[in-house]
C-alpha cells in the first residue's frame, strides 16, 4: 500500500513539475517514479504504525518548515556575503568541525537534519554517525547556529511530532 502511495505521489509531482502531459513523459514519469518508488520506498515512511489522519497532519507540517529553511539559508547567505566582502583579516571567520548529538529518533529525521544544515550556506554535515552529526562550520556565527538545535526542534514537530 505504502508503494503504490509513495509512486502515486512521485508521478503527482513529475506530472506538475514538468507540465507536460503526452505519452513520451508519462511513459518517462511511469519508468523514474516506479524506478525511485522501489530503490526507496523503504526509507519513506517507516512508522508504518501511523494513521492516515497522522500523515496529513505531518504533510502539512512541512511548508511552515520549507518557509522556515528558506528564510535561514537567505539570512545565511547574507552573512557568508559579508565575509566574502569583508576586506582585509575576516575576524568573524573561523573554520571548525562540529560534532552535536541529536536526539532524533527515525533516519528519516536524521536525513532531513543532515541536508537541511548542508542546505544551509556556511554549514557542511560530513558524517552521520548513530546520534551524531559532523559538521563543518565556516564561521563563529554559523557554528552557533548548528549548536542551538533550533532545526532540530522544527523537524521534530514535523516529522516525528515531538517537542525535542
Amino acid at each position: 500500500m505504502y508503494r503504490i502511495v509513495i509512486f502515486l505521489l512521485l508521478m503527482g509531482f513529475w506530472i506538475f513539475f514538468s507540465g507536460q502531459i503526452d505519452y513520451f513523459h508519462i511513459t518517462l514519469g511511469v519508468l523514474s517514479c516506479l524506478f525511485i518508488t522501489l530503490i526507496s520506498s523503504s526509507f519513506y515512511f517507516t512508522n508504518r504504525s501511523k494513521g492516515i489522519g497522522n500523515r496529513l497532519a505531518e504533510a502539512a507540517r512541512i511548508p511552515g518548515y520549507l518557509a522556515w529553511l528558506t528564510w535561514e539559508i537567505v539570512l545565511s547567505n547574507i552573512h557568508i556575503l559579508k565575509l566574502a566582502l569583508t576586506p582585509g583579516d575576516i575576524k568573524d571567520l573561523d573554520p571548525s568541525l562540529v560534532r552535536i548529538k541529536t536526539r532524533l529518533k527515525t533516519d528519516y529525521g536524521k536525513y532531513i537534519l543532515a541536508n537541511s544544515i548542508t542546505l544551509t550556506p556556511g554549514t557542511i554535515t560530513i558524517d552521520i554517525d548513530g546520534d551524531e552529526l559532523l559538521i563543518h562550520s565556516i564561521s563563529r556565527h554559523t557554528k552557533l547556529g548548528v549548536e542551538e538545535e533550533t532545526m532540530e526542534r522544527k523537524i521534530s514537530k514535523v516529522f516525528e511530532g515531538g517537542d525535542n
